[in-house]
């Protein structure tokens, strides 16, 4: 046995029903705050080339990716294996100049292709923007720069966001605010937040979420 199968083996245990009352309530939802937390103390040692810590915080994140696998598992979705698989396939597919015949010389002709080839690919892919408005944006930034990059959109290109965000109250804050104030407010929601047993990221990545797709809604679809 590999050691990512004693891994796996681990990581079912833990879930079994006489396994830890902690690891047994987790669901997709909350371990997405686990997993940025996890990522982000990943990038702090490679920023620092921190390699023996590196190696611990590589463990953190793959940990979380056999937990989602896990999940997937018992709802009868997908397992670790798939999932693997899937990545395997893809990097194959994305890499003709590899194990094809195709030859690029270099990086530069490697992301032309790489885009080429993923502009072909539908199967499996995330949920298509509904006009593609918001099509430039990363999937998932951090929460506030992913709210701010959504208003960024709107302002830009001059959207109908009127009654799904209240555009007077952001004016009227916006005149208000200093960066200290604004500091000191979402200091304390964030702890209000806390307080409450409330996930501040989650909620404002979410309502993010809402106001993309209402938007979006609010907007004909371009004529194919």
């Amino acid at each position: 046995m590999s050691a990512i199968d004693d891994l796996r083996r681990t990581m079912a245990r833990l879930r079994a029903p006489d396994g830890c009352p902690w690891d047994q309530e987790q669901s997709h939802a909350s371990l997405v705050r686990c997993l940025i937390d996890e990522v982000s103390e990943l990038i702090d040692t490679i920023d620092r080339d921190d390699y023996a810590h590196m190696r611990e915080e590589l463990g953190d994140v793959l940990i979380q990716i056999v937990f989602h696998a896990q999940l997937a598992a018992e709802e009868g979705r997908f397992n670790f294996d798939d999932v693997a698989r899937d990545i395997n396939e893809k990097l194959i597919r994305r890499h003709p100049h590899v194990f094809g015949t195709g030859k690029l010389e270099t990086s530069a002709q490697v992301i032309v292709e790489w885009e080429k080839i993923k502009a072909t690919e539908k199967k499996n892919g995330p949920a298509p923007s509904i006009t593609g408005l918001f099509k430039e944006l990363p999937p998932r930034l951090p929460a506030l720069m992913f709210a701010e990059a959504i208003w960024k959109q709107i302002e830009k290109k001059q959207l109908p966001a009127d009654g799904v965000v209240d555009v007077g109250q952001v004016a009227a804050l916006g005149r208000q605010l200093d960066e200290a104030m604004l500091g000191r407010l979402l200091f304390e929601l964030t702890a209000a937040a806390r307080a409450k047993g409330l996930d501040p990221e989650g909620a404002l990545r979410r309502h993010a979420t809402k106001v993309m797709r209402d938007v979006e809604a609010r907007v004909p679809a371009p004529a194919r």
